[in-house]
């Protein structure tokens, strides 16, 4: 499936979108499949409840955040493809990680969920039909299609990531 046009997503969503070189959803799945993995396993366990400035998120919130969203990106994109009617809400993840509590969780088990939730991603994504692509839905008043949010499931990694490597690692 080819990237999306501007046109079948939010603007917010943007920066996401370009965050990914691929062209196609599943090569840009396939290739990041790797870059994730080794990503993960380069985190310092001594890094995991750092967070570089005061109020700023740990390494084990920001990986809780990243699997949050994956998990959402994921679900709408399910509930679109399946043309479900029905509009979903937005989530506020600064009240995802207040709530979240990984203080008792280790970075390997965090690394370990965030692999088995993007191996569940790549499953959905590779099982979707062309039609099913590129039907749309609104999530967060905004209209999106279930490619544009396969894109952003992978930009909003590729986000973090670099973050983290700037500021936490």
């Amino acid at each position: 499936m080819p990237r999306p046009t501007t046109n079948d997503y939010a603007s917010f969503y943007h920066n996401y979108v370009m965050q990914v070189q691929e062209d196609d959803l599943s090569a840009a799945i396939q290739q990041q499949e790797r870059i994730l993995e080794s990503f993960l396993r380069s985190i310092p366990e001594a890094k995991a409840d750092y967070a570089y400035a005061e109020g700023k998120w740990t390494v084990k919130q920001l990986l809780q955040h990243m699997i949050d969203a994956e998990r959402i990106f994921t679900h709408r994109a399910l509930w679109f493809a399946r043309q479900s009617p029905a509009p979903l809400s937005g989530f506020d993840e600064n009240e995802y990680a207040a709530i979240a509590d990984v203080s008792k969780r280790s970075l390997q088990s965090l690394c370990d969920e965030f692999m088995a939730v993007r191996k569940s991603s790549e499953l959905l994504y590779n099982s979707f039909s062309q039609k099913e692509l590129m039907t749309s839905g609104i999530a967060n008043n905004n209209s999106i299609t279930v490619n544009a949010i396969g894109f952003v499931t992978l930009g909003h990694f590729l986000h973090h990531k670099k973050i983290m490597e700037e500021r936490y690692l």
